[in-house]
């Protein structure tokens, strides 16, 4: 019986041609091949399932999964059978060809001196009307820092053990816009993430992306998943607390000016 895959990467699809094409190049030109590919699609009726079924490789393609992005995500994780999973949606793509190779190394070099980590992240570059932006500096972890909304975890550059979701759980499937928060969070709270402060995957920010095309409502919604943990941080939440009310106050001023 083979060896499962060291990386499992979920991409969630739904009428997803248009970019889907850049998702599939950036995990075909990996110099390391130890994945296999799990594609969970809603009912796409453009060409995206065209594009999967041309698609070379050990891959699955999951079909008509409806319920949302967190159902999606769930399918792919309950679907995978490598160590470490990875969500690279259909927007996103690998930054360079030695980005599995580089997370390889890092749980290799960590399991080295006693078990492999649970989980590792590293940074994205947003990709916003065709240009490439700064890159933002990544802050120390920690999970004070992370509750207190000053350290950032970017969910395409994110790599799960997959054992360790049955510890934790998977994402909340009521939630829509911090599912990933919400996770970070319980992970956190149990496994201290190896961090790789490097540039893994490029975020595209087009007005179709969820976290952009209703910031308000995924702010509110943040607020509510950090408010469920605050009792394992809560000089940290009361820290996240300020910060919320001062950028709501930012969104509102900007949702106001707009319409004058």
């Amino acid at each position: 019986m083979p060896n499962p895959p060291t990386f499992s990467i979920v991409t969630c699809t739904w009428n997803s041609a248009a970019t889907l094409a850049d998702t599939l190049a950036s995990v075909r030109a990996q110099t390391c091949q130890a994945h296999e590919h799990i594609f969970v699609d809603a009912g796409s009726h453009d060409a995206t399932l065209d594009l999967l079924a041309a698609y070379p490789g050990n891959k699955h393609v999951l079909r008509d999964v409806k319920g949302g992005i967190g159902r999606a995500m769930n399918a792919g994780i309950a679907a995978a059978t490598g160590d470490y999973i990875a969500h690279l949606h259909s927007d996103d793509y690998y930054a360079d060809p030695s980005v599995l190779a580089v997370v390889r190394r890092c749980v290799e070099q960590v399991g080295a001196a006693g078990r492999p980590p649970a989980w590792v992240f590293g940074n994205i570059r947003v990709l916003k009307d065709g240009r490439l932006l700064p890159q933002n500096a990544m802050r120390p972890y920690s999970y004070h820092s992370f509750a207190a909304g000053r350290a950032w975890i970017p969910h395409p550059a994110v790599f799960v053990r997959r054992d360790v979701f049955t510890r934790v759980g998977m994402f909340d499937e009521g939630l829509r816009y911090a599912m990933d928060i919400d996770l970070w969070l319980r992970l956190g709270a149990v496994f201290r993430p190896a961090m790789l402060d490097r540039v893994l995957t490029v975020f595209r920010d087009h007005a179709g992306s969820v976290s952009s095309s209703n910031r308000v409502a995924a702010r509110r919604e943040e607020f509510a998943v950090r408010r469920r943990h605050a009792g394992k941080a809560p000089l940290a939440f009361g820290i996240y607390c300020l910060r919320y009310l001062k950028r709501m106050h930012a969104l509102q001023h900007r949702h106001e000016e707009k319409q004058t």
